[in-house]
C-alpha cells in the first residue's frame, strides 16, 4: 500500500511539473510573439518569462488538473486544465492579420518544441540504453517524465488546435475567414468553455485525441 502511494504521488509530481512546463512554454508564446509585434502589454504584466508563477491559475492548472488525475487514475474522465489567460491588445499590432495568425499559433508551436524534444531524447536515451521503452510505462522516473512530456504536449497540441472558441484553432480559423463572421466567433466565445466540457464529457475529445496518441506510440516504438 506505502508503495502504491508513493508511486501515485512521483506520478502526480511528475505530472504538474510537466504541466506547469508545459502551460508557460505555451503562454510565454503567445506573450512573446505579441511583443514581437509591437504589443507590450503581456511584456509588461511579466508574461514574457517561462516562470510558472506568472501563468498559472489556481483552478485551471493546478485544481481542475489534479482532479483530473486523480479521476483518471480512478477509471474516470480527465478534465479540461488552461493557464492565466495571456493579455494582448490587438490595436497595437501594425499588422492585424499576420500578427493575429502568429501569436495565436505562438503557443502550440511551443508546445511542438517540447513534443519534439522529449521524441528525441527518448530515442537518444534508449539507443545509449540509458532507458528502455519498458521504463516509459514503469515508475522509472525519467521514463515517466518523458512520456508525460511527450504525451501531455501533444494534447495540448492536438486540444488548442480545435475550431471552438476561445481555444487557439478558433482563432487561426478566424484568419482565414470573412471578416463577416466575426460576430459569430464572439458569440460562441461567451458559451466557449461551456461547450468544451461537454464535448470532453461525451469523449468526443478522446475520438480525435486516441489515433494521434497510437501513431505518436507507434514512432515511439520503431
Amino acid at each position: 500500500m506505502d508503495f502504491e502511494i508513493t508511486q501515485f504521488a512521483s506520478r502526480l509530481i511528475i505530472f504538474l511539473i510537466v504541466l506547469l512546463l508545459s502551460i508557460s512554454i505555451h503562454e510565454a508564446g503567445h506573450a512573446w510573439m505579441s511583443y514581437k509585434f509591437g504589443d507590450d502589454t503581456a511584456y509588461l504584466l511579466g508574461r514574457v518569462t517561462l516562470n510558472p508563477i506568472a501563468h498559472t491559475d489556481p483552478i485551471g492548472t493546478l485544481l481542475l488538473p489534479i482532479i483530473g488525475f486523480i479521476s483518471v487514475a480512478s477509471g474516470g474522465i480527465s478534465l479540461i486544465g488552461w493557464g492565466k489567460p495571456c493579455p494582448v491588445n490587438p490595436r497595437n499590432w501594425a499588422n492585424y492579420k499576420v500578427a493575429n495568425f502568429w501569436v495565436s499559433i505562438a503557443g502550440v508551436l511551443g508546445n511542438l518544441i517540447l513534443i519534439v524534444t522529449a521524441f528525441v531524447l527518448i530515442k537518444a536515451f534508449v539507443a545509449f540504453n540509458l532507458i528502455q521503452l519498458s521504463d516509459l510505462d514503469s515508475s522509472n522516473p525519467i521514463g515517466m517524465f518523458l512520456k508525460s512530456l511527450l504525451l501531455m504536449n501533444v494534447s495540448l497540441f492536438v486540444f488548442n488546435l480545435l475550431p471552438f472558441p476561445p481555444l487557439d484553432g478558433s482563432k487561426i480559423l478566424q484568419n482565414f475567414l470573412p471578416e463577416s463572421v466575426n460576430p459569430v466567433f464572439e458569440m460562441l466565445e461567451q458559451y466557449g468553455f461551456l461547450v468544451l466540457f461537454a464535448l470532453v464529457a461525451m469523449g468526443f475529445t478522446r475520438v480525435i485525441m486516441d489515433p494521434v496518441f497510437d501513431v505518436v506510440v507507434y514512432f515511439v516504438n520503431l
